[in-house]
C-alpha cells in the first residue's frame, strides 16, 4: 500500500468518526456521564492499539514502538490540557452540557493546526538537521518551565485572542445555547461561546508548540508523528470527562511529565554521542508517567486517612476551671 493512500485512508477514517461522533452520537446538547466518558474512552485507546498493532505488522517493531512511544507521551500531556480546559470552563461559566461542543470543535482545529505543525517541523528537519538541537534545548526548556506551572496562574481574559475578538467582534451579552454566531437585526453577532473556542484553540496551539517538538526524539516519520498526534488528541474529549473530577488525583503527574521531556530533550541533544534505544525510551516515559501517577494517588489516600481520623478523634477536653487554693503543688 502507497504512502498517499495511507494518508488518505487515515484521514477519511478521522473524518468519518468526527462525523459520527458529532451527527450521531452527539447531535443533541447533553451532560457527558462518567459511564458514556469511560466508553468512549476504552473506545479510543482500544482503536490507537488497534493501528499500533497494525504498524507493528506491517513496518515492524521499531515502528511500532515508536508509535507506543509517541501516543503515550502526547497521551500523558493531553492531561495537562484537562487542567487547563477545567479552569476555562468554570472561568467563562460554560454549562457541562455544551462543554462537549466547544471541545470538538477545539479538537477539530487542534488537528489542522498540529498537521500543519508537523508538516513544518519535518520539512525544517530535512533542510536544517542541526534544528533537532534547538528542538531539544526548547523540549528541556517546556519541562522545567511545566516544574513551576501552577493552575491557578491561568489568566484567559489576558489571551491576546481573546481581547482581540472582544475589542472588533460584535458579541452578545449572555449564550445563545450551543450556538457560535446568530443573526440579529440583519447583523451577525458571536456568542461568549466563540470566545471560548477560540480560547481553547490557541491554549492547545500553546501545547501543541511545546509537545510535537517531543515527539521527533522518538521519530522522524512524518506519518507516526501525525498519527501518533491525532489518536491522543481524538480521546481527549472522552478523557476530559472522565478524569475531569478526579484531577487532584494526579498532583504529581506535571512533574513525571516534566522529567520525560527533559529525558527526551536530552536525549536529542546527545543523539551524536549517545544513542537511546526506542525500547529503553518507552520504558522510561512508562516507569516515569506510573510512578507519578501511583504517588499522586498514595498521596491523595494519605490525605483522606488523615482527614478521616481527625474527623473521628475525640474532641479535646476543655481547659480546667477549678481554682486551687493558692499555694497548691508549691
Amino acid at each position: 500500500m502507497g504512502t498517499v493512500t495511507l494518508w488518505i485512508l487515515f484521514n477519511g477514517f478521522v473524518l468519518l468518526m468526527l462525523a459520527l461522533d458529532l451527527g450521531v452520537f452527539h447531535r443533541k446538547a447533553h451532560v457527558i456521564s462518567l459511564r458514556e466518558a469511560t466508553a468512549w474512552s476504552v473506545v479510543w485507546v482500544a482503536l490507537a492499539l488497534l493501528f499500533n498493532a497494525g504498524i507493528w505488522y506491517y513496518s515492524g517493531h521499531q515502528s511500532g514502538l515508536e508509535f507506543l512511544t509517541g501516543y503515550l507521551i502526547e497521551k500523558s500531556l493531553s492531561v495537562d490540557n484537562i487542567f487547563v480546559f477545567v479552569a476555562l470552563f468554570q472561568y467563562f461559566g460554560v454549562e457541562p452540557r455544551y462543554q462537549h461542543r466547544v471541545l470538538f470543535w477545539g479538537i477539530l482545529g487542534a488537528l489542522i493546526m498540529r498537521g500543519l505543525m508537523i508538516w513544518l517541523g519535518v520539512e525544517l528537519i530535512a533542510r536544517f538537521e542541526w534544528i533537532l538541537y534547538f528542538f531539544g534545548a526548547f523540549v528541556i526548556f517546556t519541562g522545567v518551565k511545566m516544574l513551576r506551572h501552577k493552575p491557578e496562574n491561568i489568566h484567559p481574559e489576558q489571551n491576546p485572542v481573546f481581547r482581540w475578538a472582544r475589542k472588533y467582534l460584535r458579541v452578545t451579552e449572555t449564550y445563545q445555547g450551543q450556538k457560535f454566531f446568530i443573526s440579529r437585526g440583519g447583523k451577525f453577532y458571536a456568542t461568549p461561546m466563540f470566545l471560548v473556542l477560540l480560547v481553547v484553540e490557541t491554549t492547545d496551539l500553546a501545547f501543541a508548540v511545546d509537545s510535537i517538538p517531543a515527539i521527533f526524539a522518538i521519530t522522524r516519520d512524518p506519518f507516526i508523528v501525525y498519527t501518533s498526534n491525532v489518536f491522543a488528541i481524538l480521546g481527549l474529549r472522552a478523557l476530559y470527562f472522565l478524569l475531569a473530577g478526579i484531577l487532584p488525583y494526579f498532583r504529581y503527574l506535571s512533574v513525571g511529565l516534566s522529567i520525560v521531556l527533559i529525558f527526551i530533550g536530552v536525549k536529542m541533544l546527545a543523539v551524536q554521542w549517545v544513542h537511546v534505544p526506542i525500547g529503553l525510551a518507552l520504558g522510561v516515559v512508562a516507569v516515569v508517567l506510573t510512578s507519578s501517577i501511583l504517588a499522586s494517588v498514595a498521596a491523595s489516600k494519605a490525605e483522606q486517612r488523615a482527614l478521616q481520623r481527625s474527623r473521628q478523634a475525640p474532641p479535646a477536653a476543655p481547659p480546667s476551671t477549678r481554682e486551687f487554693p493558692e499555694g497548691f503543688g508549691e
